[in-house]
């Protein structure tokens, strides 16, 4: 494995991190918002599912 110098390293990753495009402060937030709103609604998915699933089991073994 072939050795490098360390400054070499970093004027290399310096110069990677400028070819990065970075997404602006508009996209981030509707990103973001975009995620939120699909982890609340998988959220009340499992949450009808499992009341489903109960309720059927109840039934099915007499719980209730």
């Amino acid at each position: 494995m072939a050795k490098s110098n360390p400054f070499q390293f970093l004027q290399d990753v310096r110069s990677e991190a400028t070819k990065v495009t970075w997404p602006s402060r508009r996209e981030t937030l509707i990103t973001t918002g975009l995620v939120l709103a699909m982890v609340v609604l998988s959220s009340l998915f499992f949450l009808f599912t499992d009341t489903v699933i109960r309720w059927v089991l109840g039934l099915v073994l007499g719980a209730r």
